[in-house]
This record gives C-alpha cells, structure tokens and sequence, in this order.
C-alpha cells in the first residue's frame, strides 16, 4: 500500500533530523568512551552524516534515481516534483538538528 504523500513528507523529516541527532548523540559516547573530546566528536560526526541523513530519509539512492527518470524520461512530472519535496524535505530536516546540535554544543558546524 502507497504512503500518502504528506505522510512520506514528514517521515523524511522526522527521520534526517533522527539520523543526524542520533548518530552524532551515540558518536559523541564512542568518543568519550576512546578518550577523545566528545563535543568535538559531535561537530565532526555531524558534518560527515548530512548526506547520509539525507539518503536515509528519502529510502536510498536506487528509488530517488527511478523517480527522476520516472520524472524525466517518461515526462511524469509529478513524480518529480513529489521527489523534489522529499529531498527538501530531508535537508530541512538536516538543517533542524544541525541547529539543535550548534545549540547543545554551542558551536558552529560548517
């Protein structure tokens, strides 16, 4: 059964601000557990996770390349603008827990 739209909308959301909140959280006790700085840890690993996050949310790379040819190929435009929002959607997500990290760690990640 096909997820509604607006549901997969805010499931990209919820799961790139997941991904990067959690991973950079469970990285920052690795890295305190192998002695190293975990706030430190937290704004590398929260650097190196965006894109992952990002494909993560949107179901991996394989479904987002069939749905731009889907968009370009076969002229379904929907479809490609339906894939547009999503990965919008997951990179607002991103820039969600990347504030929220900047704001816990009270410094910048570029």
């Amino acid at each position: 059964m096909e997820e509604n739209f607006i549901t997969s909308v805010f499931a990209c959301f919820f799961i790139a601000a997941g991904v990067m909140v959690g991973g950079t959280f469970i990285g920052s006790i690795a890295a305190f557990i192998t002695g190293e700085p975990p706030f430190s840890a937290m704004i590398r690993i929260a650097h190196a996770l965006k894109i992952w996050a990002i494909v993560a949310a949107i179901g991996g790379t394989f479904d987002a390349i069939e749905n731009f040819q889907k968009g370009f190929l076969d002229g379904s435009t929907e479809q490609l603008v339906k894939q547009v929002c999503l990965v919008i959607s997951a990179m607002t997500g991103v820039k969600v827990a990347i504030t929220f990290i900047q704001w816990f760690v009270n410094e910048e990640i570029l």
